[in-house]
């Protein structure tokens, strides 16, 4: 599941499951949403990401490959080192502002 909100400079993706082969039928979707919604900034919050393969991998390096044509960044928040080292492996961190200060909130089962 993907979610998209936005602030008057800022689009967030909330991402929550897995971020893969699966679910790319989606991905068109929300890259036309993204890009259209012009915003500098680009938040891509993985907190909830439970797996990424390259399917998943490439939606996300599109979209910040889109937003550092039109000037703007794009931060990865709450992606672990698995998924940080799938985008290095893709040769496209360097796309990508790196979070390291944010903390997840813990999911407390009742």
């Amino acid at each position: 599941m993907i979610e998209i909100s936005t602030s008057p400079a800022t689009t967030t993706l909330v991402i929550a499951g897995d971020l893969d082969l699966a679910a790319r039928e989606q991905f068109p979707e929300i890259t036309a949403r993204v890009v259209g919604l012009r915003r500098q900034l680009l938040v891509l919050d993985m907190c909830r990401v439970t797996f990424m393969d390259s399917t998943g991998a490439a939606f996300i390096i599109s979209l910040a490959d889109a937003g550092r044509r039109r000037g703007g960044a794009t931060v990865l928040r709450g992606c672990d080192d698995r998924d940080l080292f799938v985008l290095e492996v893709c040769g496209a961190l360097d796309l990508f502002r790196i979070d390291g200060e944010h903390a997840c909130a813990v999911d407390v089962a009742s």
